[in-house]
């Protein structure tokens, strides 16, 4: 009995590592957990397409959109982890453990890590008609307007969601917040006048903000942006406390053999050394982490210190949900 089950260990060891070496022979798939046209499904197929090359066969970018961006890794981790589908998530993996009550996965238990991508700054960003024009007459607009104004956001768990939160914070102002299915059907209504302002990633403002049809407030980031160099920062204007940035990374199901991971290091790592890959993300206002922060080592401090620094402000804000 017992040499029968070594015999089926050793052949299952041996199954695994003849597949994991010939790996891959089919398609992957990155998924994404939020719409196409998105600011993180545009960093995903950017990254998906460059990767084909290294690895060797084509990286498909599949959209798995829910509210704050949780089905796309409960997918990735009840697939198989044999390497064939991967997660691409923003900083939502590291806000989603205090926001939702009722989690069916572990962000840091329940995958293998791949590397950091990108972080991509946000812009404080208003309708066209808005009357203040710069930051510090917006936020004595929304002081004295605060049961007047509206905050757009894409939903509970988004990026301009998490924005919002902490611009408010940094002001100590609340105001009306309306949360969408996306970030597409909120710039609509924030162009069309339907609410007042809103904070978004830079992939998704900029050709807004170039084409005039908001106004323009400030980037949150340390420095100015170079896509957008005419921006001050919130920092440069006065606003401490609101400086957030929008970091993409990618993640394996729990299990994936290391050879498998290893591979998929080594395409990530060499797709984000292209310079064309490079300049399509600082054009949209991307800064892709450098080399030494493209591993599973990186990626896994990174994560735990973004939960360790979101959970209090979330908690502090009472944002929950079910």
């Amino acid at each position: 009995m017992i040499k029968r089950l070594f015999v089926a260990c050793a052949t299952l060891f041996l199954a695994v590592a003849a597949g994991a070496q010939d790996y891959p022979h089919r398609n992957i798939t990155m998924i994404v957990p939020y719409a196409a046209g998105g600011p993180t499904d545009t960093v995903a197929r950017v990254l998906a397409q460059a990767m084909t090359k290294p690895i060797g066969q084509t990286v498909v970018v599949e959209n798995k959109p829910s509210a704050g961006g949780i089905l796309g890794p409960e997918v990735v981790k009840n697939a198989k982890p044999d390497g064939y589908t991967i997660l691409m998530h923003h900083i939502g993996m590291a806000t989603i453990p205090s926001l939702y009550r009722q989690l069916r996965f572990n962000p840091l238990t329940d995958f293998e890590y791949i590397g950091l991508v990108n972080e991509v700054p946000m812009t404080i960003i208003g309708k066209p008609t808005l009357p203040p024009k710069d930051l510090k007459e917006l936020i004595a607009y929304i002081k004295s307007n605060k049961d007047k104004v509206s905050y757009a956001n894409a939903g509970i768990g988004a990026a301009s969601h998490l924005c919002g939160m902490l611009f408010m914070s940094a002001i100590q102002t609340d105001v009306l917040t309306v949360p969408y299915k996306g970030t597409g059907p909120a710039m609509n209504d924030l162009i069309g006048g339907q609410v007042d302002f809103m904070c978004d990633q830079t992939t998704s403002t900029t050709g807004q903000i170039k084409g005039g049809k908001v106004k323009v407030y400030g980037v949150t980031s340390k420095e100015r942006v170079p896509s957008l160099s005419e921006v001050p920062t919130l920092g440069e204007q006065g606003l401490k406390g609101a400086e957030v940035g929008i970091w993409h990374a990618l993640y394996a199901p729990k299990g994936t053999p290391k050879p498998v991971l290893d591979k998929l290091v080594s395409a990530m790592q060499e797709a984000l050394r292209d310079a064309s890959v490079r300049q399509k993300y600082t054009d949209l206002g991307a800064v892709t982490f450098p080399p030494e922060m493209q591993t599973p080592q990186a990626l896994q401090r990174h994560l735990k210190a973004e939960i360790d620094k979101w959970a209090p402000i979330i908690k502090k804000a009472g944002v929950y949900a079910d």
